[in-house]
């Protein structure tokens, strides 16, 4: 397993916090500093980049939810990004999709983040 890996990049309109590694119990640190990083700045979204991601394990599925109820509770929409097509399914399945946008890349997401 790869030890996540999650920095923030800040867009005109958007928080982008880029994901590197496995999505699981151990990278939950990580996913919490990178987010409180980006949602200090207060944009209007974060979009969350799994390009470099190779496994989201349960616990991560979690932790996503968990970041989901931070952005909601904020007013701060959640978006995604560089999804395989098996965690889109994934995402679809658990219903994810329903309260997370997913784009197909960065450009189109922060077309759509203002």
């Amino acid at each position: 397993m790869a030890t996540l890996e999650a920095t923030v990049r800040q867009q005109p309109h958007a928080a982008v916090i880029d994901l590197k590694g496995d999505i699981d119990g151990a990278g939950e640190s990580a996913l919490q500093k990178a987010y409180a990083d980006a949602a200090a700045q207060k944009p209007s979204s974060i979009l969350l980049n799994f390009g470099e991601v190779g496994y989201i394990n349960s616990k991560g599925i979690a932790l996503i939810v968990m970041l989901l109820a931070q952005a909601r509770k904020s007013g701060t929409r959640l978006l995604t990004t560089g999804l395989s097509s098996h965690y889109v399914e994934i995402f679809n399945i658990t219903r994810l999709s329903d309260f997370m946008k997913i784009y197909p890349d960065e450009a189109s997401a922060l077309a759509n983040s203002g």
